[in-house]
């Protein structure tokens, strides 16, 4: 398979890249940015073909899979391209900067059958199969999600500037990292649910964005509540994070990235490992991928998903009102 990336300045690159590089029969062929300096960087590191337009290098390679990455505001450009050009991709998240914008690709991809994967991730673990299962309990009550990433300076330091100005990513930690947690909700209390209510504020690091954000979702009297932001002091995929959900006959606990507690209705607890962050998944969802492509099923996660998700994206950014320009903070 040849294997194309476009938008490949993307803090993301490496978390597709790296695995990619070991799967088997896949070959890197092509990389494109509008940035010619990221092009010439990374064609000398990786030895393939590089272009700053990004459907004159798919045009030229005609590779049989695309990794869509680049700006939240370039991505129904791309995706529209390589749906009229029959190329199968997975495009990234949020996949635009509205529902309407992603709504608009979606039916697109669906009318002409193209293969148009979108990486939520946490469905390609078991964590998330687990909280599914839990279904079968009955009507869950209550669910809790804690999800808090670094600073946002780092999006600067890797060149990725774009995602603090909310004209080209759409806002801050709700549309990056809160989405994973829209889509469980979203398979937890169905198609159904609402956002009762949001609030987001800038006041750590005065940002044009948010770098604190806290949604809650209703169905039928049961909630949750998604919590996300931009203030663990960590490196790069450290989350400070703490998951908790109410079933009928349990309540789930995740401690931390790898560990997940269950107590029944008597106390009685049991303990076992799963991936409970997003970062590993994404190398089971580069093989899952591709080797659904090569046998012709349908991804895990397509575009249709996300217009849910980016519903719930857009009732949030609505409930909490814009920002306050805020002074910046002297250090």
């Amino acid at each position: 398979m040849k294997i194309v990336f476009i938008g490949a300045s993307h803090w993301h690159l490496d978390l597709y890249l790296v695995p990619l590089l070991e799967v088997p029969g896949a070959e890197l062929v092509g990389v494109a940015d509008p940035d010619p300096a990221v092009v010439v960087r990374l064609t000398e590191r990786l030895g393939c073909a590089g272009d700053t337009d990004f459907r004159a290098l798919c045009r030229r390679l005609r590779p049989d899979f695309v990794f869509a990455l680049g700006r939240h505001a370039d991505m129904p450009e791309e995706a529209r391209f390589l749906i009229e050009e029959g190329i199968p991709f997975a495009l990234e998240k949020p996949c635009g900067l509205d529902a309407p914008a992603v709504a608009d690709i979606a039916a697109l991809a669906a009318q002409r059958g193209a293969f148009a994967a979108v990486p939520l991730v946490f469905r390609n673990g078991d964590f998330a199969r687990h909280l599914e299962g839990l279904k079968a309990e009955g009507d869950l009550s209550y669910a809790s999600f804690r999800f808090i990433a670094g600073f946002p300076a780092r999006y600067r330091q890797a060149g990725c500037s774009w995602m603090l100005d909310p004209a080209l990513s759409g806002g801050g930690c709700t549309i990056n990292l809160a989405v994973h947690f829209f889509d469980l909700a979203l398979r937890l209390l169905g198609e159904e649910v609402r956002v009762l209510n949001a609030t987001m504020a800038n006041h750590a690091w005065r940002e044009r964005v948010e770098d604190y954000s806290v949604v809650t979702f209703e169905r039928g009297g049961a909630l949750c509540v998604v919590e996300t932001g931009y203030l663990y002091p960590a490196p790069t995929s450290n989350f400070d994070m703490h998951y908790a959900l109410r079933s009928p006959a349990h309540y789930t606990i995740a401690h931390d990235p790898q560990t997940v507690e269950s107590l029944d209705n008597e106390g009685a607890a049991r303990r076992w490992h799963s991936v409970t962050t997003n970062v590993p998944h994404y190398r089971t969802f580069v093989f899952d991928v591709l080797e659904r492509v090569r046998k012709g099923h349908p991804p895990l996660a397509d575009l249709s998903d996300m217009v849910p998700v980016m519903r719930l994206v857009d009732e949030a950014y609505g409930k909490a009102g814009a920002l306050p320009l805020l002074p910046a903070r002297a250090f």
